[in-house]
């Protein structure tokens, strides 16, 4: 009997030091992680939480081996997650980048190779956002966290002009980011067919001398350049 009293003591105290730690953790994790905003984010939120599972409800896990597991995972995750911060090349090798799957209306064949996704998993995606034909839409982006995000052409959006029985024209680019901490996103001015020297010349309009003023970047739909420098005040 005094025996699984002490027993059952050691499981509340296991349990209660294991909520408080694991509480503290994802505080210092972010937001990023508890939203799971990719793969990598959601396999190790998964190992963080089997972790603490099993030093709060296995008494054979020795708790103070376990507790450094949790805490060595953790710190291992925020890590990756500074570098993912840090450098650009860096994220997109942990994390893989978007993956345009439709352009202009058109399934790019060689993206959904790519990304290994097959075009019935491509309707479904679709379809789970209440869109039902390709026609409807404009592009399409896998994200890292296997969402789509679709922008639907312009007779298709919420209180079309086609419901309204008026003249609908095709958008002159897709809203796409162009600088981001400071740094010009090349590949993305490549897609769009617009050289650095346009950049440069637009961020001059606009009164920066150079990109690294520049906290956020974008090129909107109409062709004109939305810009944050970061300045919170």
């Amino acid at each position: 009997m005094w025996t699984e009293d002490i027993n059952a003591l050691e499981m509340i105290l296991r349990t209660t030091i294991t909520f408080i730690t694991l509480l503290l953790l994802t505080r210092f994790l972010g937001k990023e992680q508890l939203s799971q905003l990719t793969m990598f984010n959601y396999i190790t939120g998964i190992t963080i939480g089997s972790i603490a599972a099993d030093l709060a409800g296995q008494a054979e896990t020795p708790f103070i081996d376990g507790m450094i597991s949790l805490i060595i995972w953790t710190i291992l995750t925020l890590f990756v997650s500074w570098i993912s911060l840090k450098s650009m090349r860096a994220k997109t090798l942990l994390d893989d980048e978007p993956s345009v799957v439709i352009r202009k209306g058109k399934i790019l064949q060689r993206e959904l190779k790519s990304s290994r996704l097959p075009v019935e998993d491509l309707k479904m995606l679709l379809r789970l956002q209440g869109i039902f034909s390709i026609t409807e839409v404009e592009h399409a982006i896998l994200e890292t966290n296997g969402e789509l995000s679709v922008y639907k052409k312009s007779a298709n959006q919420p209180a079309t002009k086609k419901d309204m029985q008026l003249p609908t024209k095709s958008t002159h680019y897709i809203p796409t980011q162009l600088i981001t901490d400071g740094v010009i996103i090349e590949r993305n001015l490549l897609e769009l067919d617009l050289s650095k020297e346009w950049l440069m010349k637009e961020l001059k309009k606009a009164g920066y001398q150079d990109p690294a003023q520049i906290f956020y970047a974008e090129l909107q739909e109409n062709g004109k350049l939305y810009i944050d420098s970061g300045n919170d005040e």
